[in-house]
């Protein structure tokens, strides 16, 4: 807690240190500073530029319950009332102002809660270096230049300089400071070897004015695993945005997990129910408005509006005392939560609501499914969100008939009831089939013990899941929740029966994609049923043979789920049952929200015209989920409609949810970008990634209404008219050329879109059957941008020869390896190399891998002994065994979500179908009918040059 700062004698002024939370006191004359509080006032000298000082303010009458702010020094900090001298930046000490100044007023502060007025001095919030970017680089000031300009203040190590408020006098907009820019190099991509090092690297920083914010510091930019748009500069016009072909999204993760790993820090709540919203927009208050007439108002950053500053917002409510505006989370952190009052909910939070359907089929019980899922929910019992304990659960098993459980308090026993009629479904009894978790637990456990057991000897072939969804849907829908929908065979009977459809003559062929659109409506109206009454629907699908994973991946569509594939389970393969019990236990143990709504808002000029993801429109803007997972990922294309005039325009995300412990909350994330009128500006500020993720979702939009190959096209045209500008409107070269030139903050674009247009989803060929096509399709709409890059560009690590360090403990956990370009031209026929994409860990042993590496990692005499296929690597009491079994292990944890990828052993010789299987991850190289990316290239420079 720090120290109050003393009535200060004349010409002094205190400043908070923040790291030490001990005030600095600063002579206004001479620029010394002191720790030990002033007992003796400094005169001013006169200064030929300084200004003459502004008339005193008229008298304010004090409202009650305000704190009122001295409105002078706050025009002067703000930017409100006649003009003043230009604020000092960083390395300026403010002008003075002259003693009779001082003497014209005494800032009055009334203290909510306080019986009388206290008088004191107004200090304007501290300013945080380092408000650039990610990274550390396009910040306004080196750390090494502040420590000097601290250092001729002969303040104290670690005091922060004073906030440099707007300079006055200067055009609107233009922030009295010349504009920062990126600086735009421009690389060409013919015959360049991409540096595949830099899709690690931050997105170019947005480079706002240094006073765009109210308290600049890194913390007012979202960090991109949250939100981050496909430009760092918003063009002021919709015919520069056309012009320029770059295309305008909002990628977001709202929900991004919080990894310790990762460095993450949690989302600051703010508790005191002060939500602070525009009256004419709605949004929320950030570090982006500007506080007016001596901070009793705040002026919204996006429409313009003039608001009244809520009347206990600068008061403490947790100690009971006055409070420092500028600490306040929503005014320092761009990504914040409001726990919201009751009239942002429509009724009582309701409780956290799991219903398991479980295919009970015959194959469902010989692959080992039912018993590895009553395995994993009855060992997650005790992570599944419950800490106010009202969690409720049910459990249907679905064959031919429909299976329900009485699960009766206090109990120790389950009882079976059975419901034949799949047209017409009921519950055949009103109580005890959805009940608490806690209260029931000896009977679930008990059930859960049982299960597989209970339909050993069925030998039933159907599977009624669309009736069974039905039942769960009455069941639930009183209060919402997530249906799990676990699935080993084709729904065949009752509502929703689906039949095979995957004609083999159809692969490779343009009727191809009427695989990937659903069979009938019935589950897609029956999403939006349940997205209706609150229900989300994941599914998990195990079959051998075909599942209409097309079909069925409607439900998760519609209801913000997710769908979970394992083609060809067995539980009798560790790998297999390993694998499925990890991903449904995190899925089941993650702290989700329910019942929410998003809504995007921008600036004036700004709007929304386009969703991708899991979820149902409500309204033209207007997100329904019932629930919310952590790390989906969603996509917004944005058009300009009128003119931008300010120099910043500000983007606000807004989920309002249910936290899964009952309480209802607001999360807000806010993102600032200036304007530009360069096209120059917009391509040296583009972001590829982000860019990816749009091109991704474009084209499985393309891929499910029209075809494949229209998909792959689109991507190639894309490309070909983003290249095609830069190089006539920004490179300045005209006609048919040798070269492709890029922006070098777009070199590695291409190689992604390569990699977009070879994935399993959208590659030619007649060999991918239409459930892995639908869902690596489901995949590349919804993985966030961490996962979805290695997805579409998978990383390759030598590791017969990696570096001493790797595979070992460093600064950040496990080192690992360089990684190396996609090609063959790297594997080595002595060697031993990963390959992965976030789903799937290859490691590839050359056929003349030496008899050491195969016995030192793999327990083995020689390669002849080796045998590839899905694999468990042993543990070894060597140093190469712990260090590739560390950077497996690291593989496995790096993406944010779920997955826990396979690991197969690959042998060059061998397997050709496995061989081939790896080798098309290697993307740079040419492969059936898949062009190389030296080809997709050339395929694209000539697109231009027509």
């Amino acid at each position: 807690m720090s120290q109050q700062p003393v009535m200060l004698p004349q010409g002094w002024e205190a400043r908070l240190d923040p790291q030490s939370g001990q005030y600095v006191y600063i002579n206004q004359a001479t620029g010394q500073s002191q720790w030990e509080p002033p007992t003796q006032p400094s005169y001013p000298t006169a200064h030929p530029s300084a200004s003459p000082p502004p008339a005193a303010p008229a008298a304010q009458s004090h409202r009650p319950g305000r704190r009122q702010y001295p409105t002078a020094q706050m025009a002067q900090v703000y930017g409100s009332g006649p003009a003043a001298p230009a604020a000092p930046g960083y390395d300026q000490v403010q002008a003075q102002q002259p003693y009779q100044q001082e003497q014209a007023f005494s800032p009055q502060f009334f203290v909510p809660g306080a019986g009388e007025q206290q008088a004191g001095h107004f200090v304007a919030p501290p300013a945080v270096p380092g408000q650039g970017g990610y990274g550390g680089y396009g910040q306004a000031q080196p750390v090494d230049q502040l420590a000097n300009q601290f250092g001729h203040m002969n303040v104290a190590q670690g005091v922060k300089a004073p906030y440099a408020g707007p300079v006055h006098g200067q055009p609107a907009g233009s922030y009295g400071e010349p504009k920062q820019t990126h600086a735009l190099q421009t690389v060409n991509l013919i015959g360049m070897q991409p540096d595949v090092r830099a899709l690690d690297a931050p997105p170019p920083p947005a480079l706002l004015p240094a006073n765009a914010a109210i308290i600049p510091g890194p913390a007012i930019h979202p960090d991109p695993s949250y939100q981050r748009l496909t430009l760092s500069s918003m063009p002021t016009t919709a015919s520069l945005l056309n012009k320029s072909k770059l295309p305008l999204a909002l990628v977001l993760s709202p929900f991004r997990s919080i990894r310790e790993s990762d460095g993450d820090e949690p989302i600051p709540v703010v508790t005191d129910a002060q939500i602070a919203r525009c009256r004419r927009c709605r949004s929320y208050i950030n570090p982006f408005v500007t506080f007016i007439e001596g901070g009793n108002r705040w002026k919204c950053c996006m429409c313009g509006l003039s608001n009244e500053v809520p009347q206990l917002f600068d008061w403490n409510h947790a100690e009971n005392k006055p409070a420092d505006r500028f600490a306040r989370k929503e005014l320092i952190h761009s990504v914040v939560e409001f726990v919201a009052p009751t009239e942002y909910m429509v009724r009582p939070p309701q409780p956290l609501v799991y219903c398991f359907v479980i295919d009970v089929s015959q194959a469902a019980i010989q692959s080992g499914m039912v018993a590895t899922a009553a395995r994993t929910i009855l060992e997650s019992l005790d992570t599944i969100p419950n800490a106010d304990s009202r969690t409720k659960v049910a459990f249907i098993a679905v064959s031919d008939r429909l299976h329900f459980f009485s699960l009766p308090a206090g109990e120790q026993e389950a009882s079976m009831l059975v419901v034949p009629d799949l047209a017409d479904v009921f519950l055949p009894k009103p109580v005890d089939l959805l009940v608490n978790l806690a209260e029931s637990r000896p009977a679930i456990e008990n059930l859960l013990g049982k299960l597989s057991d209970m339909f050993q000897d069925a030998n039933i072939v159907g599977n009624a899941l669309g009736s069974a969804l039905q039942a769960a849907f009455e069941l639930i829908g009183k209060y919402g929740g997530k249906i799990f929908a676990l699935s080993a065979s084709l729904p065949n009977l009752g509502t929703g029966a689906l039949k095979a459809r995957d004609d083999p003559k159809l692969l490779g062929t343009s009727k191809e994609s009427s695989l990937l659109q659903p069979a009938n409506n019935w589950y897609k109206s029956f999403a939006i049923e349940c997205s209706g009454k609150q229900v989300t629907v994941d599914m998990f699908l195990f079959s051998a043979t075909y599942t209409d994973v097309s079909t069925l991946s409607c439900l998760p569509r519609y209801t913000a789920g997710q769908t979970y594939l394992y083609p060809g389970f067995n539980a009798a393969r560790a790998e297999d049952a390993l694998k499925f019990a990890t991903e449904f236990g995190k899925v089941l143990g993650q702290a989700i929200g329910l019942e929410a709504v998003i809504r995007v808002r921008a600036t004036r000029g700004i709007r929304m015209s386009a969703f991708h993801g899991n979820f149902f429109i409500r309204s033209t803007d207007l997100l329904g989920l019932p629930t919310v997972p952590e790390d989906q990922n969603y996509v917004i294309e944005l058009q300009i409609e009128d003119d931008l005039k300010a120099a910043v325009v500000v983007l606000q995300t807004a989920v309002l949810h249910t936290t899964c412990y009952g309480e209802r909350r607001i999360r807000v994330v806010t993102q600032a970008i200036p304007t530009t009128d360069s096209i120059a500006e917009l391509y040296a500020g583009a972001d590829q990634i982000a860019l990816a993720s749009y091109y991704a979702n474009k084209a499985v939009e393309k891929a499910m209404m029209s075809s494949l190959d229209d998909a792959r096209t689109l991507i190639v045209n894309r490309l070909g008219e983003l290249l095609s500008v830069f190089k006539t409107q920004i490179a300045g070269s005209a006609g048919a050329s040798a070269q492709l030139a890029a922006p070098a903050n777009l070199a590695l674009l291409p190689l992604l879109l390569c990699g977009l247009s070879k994935h399993v989803g959208l590659r030619e060929g007649a060999s991918i059957s239409p459930d892995l096509r639908a869902y690596a399709l489901a995949l590349l709409s919804t993985l966030p941008a961490q996962s979805l890059v290695p997805y579409i560009h998978p990383r390759f690590y030598s590791l017969h020869n990696m570096p001493a360090e790797a595979g070992t403990i460093g600064e950040h956990g496990v080192v690992l390896p360089s990684p190396l370009n996609l090609t063959s031209e790297r594997l080595e026929r002595h060697g031993l190399f990963l390959l992965e994409d976030g789903q799937n860990l290859f490691l590839w042993v050359g056929h003349e891998a030496v008899p050491r590496l195969v016995q030192d990692v793999f327990d083995l005499p020689s390669y002849a002994d080796l045998t590839g296929g899905k694999y468990t690597l042993p543990q070894l009491d060597n140093p190469m065994s712990q260090r590739v079994n560390a950077i497996v292990a690291k593989t496995r944890e790096l993406r944010r979500g779920v997955y826990r990828p396979h690991l197969y052993v690959v042998k060059s010789d061998a397997e050709p179908a496995l061989r081939s299987w790896a080798l098309s991850l290697l993307i740079e190289d040419r492969m059936d009918k898949m062009s190389s990316y030296a080809q997709f290239l050339t395929t694209v420079k000539n697109k231009i040059n027509a």
